[in-house]
């Protein structure tokens, strides 16, 4: 009998950088990939008619992520992806945002990527909630977000 547990699964780092450009936090942090995000996979194995992954999401919300989550508990802001639809290699996609100095201001708990511009719009791949991390106005939040298939 042929056994196959195909699994999705995710990880961020997160670095929060000083106006001077030095490291004030980072954080690696576990992610969920939600129900939501598992049918946009599925359903671009089809076609390429669903929008790709194109932003991230930081907020302050601290509801533990479940898997029928559709926005973040309380989106702070909403940044385009450097690497629009991500970068593959073999199993994996990585995600990259940098949140600049005024945008996604106060005590971030929480993030997400969606495939759309508008605060709490789009489709959510995953998302991941975690201990605050407090953005200063003139701080730099970068997030690096690797999405696995095993």
């Amino acid at each position: 009998m042929i056994k196959d547990n195909l699994k999705v699964s995710g990880n961020l780092s997160i670095k929060l950088y000083d106006e001077n450009g030095e490291i004030k936090d980072s954080k690696e942090i576990p992610n969920l990939v939600v129900t939501t995000g598992k049918n946009w996979i599925a359903s671009r194995m089809q076609s390429n008619t669903s929008p790709v992954m194109s932003y991230m999401s930081i907020g302050s919300g601290t509801v533990d992520p479940a898997v029928t989550d559709i926005t973040l508990g309380n989106e702070l802001g909403k940044v385009a992806l450097a690497n629009t639809g991500g970068y593959a290699v073999a199993n994996t996609v990585t995600y990259d945002a940098t949140f600049p100095p005024g945008t996604g201001t106060g005590s971030i708990t929480e993030a997400g990527i969606f495939n759309a511009s508008g605060a709490n719009t789009g489709t959510m791949l995953c998302r991941t909630e975690f201990g605050v991390v407090t953005k200063a106005a003139l701080d730099t939040l970068s997030i690096s977000w690797v999405v696995s298939i095993t």
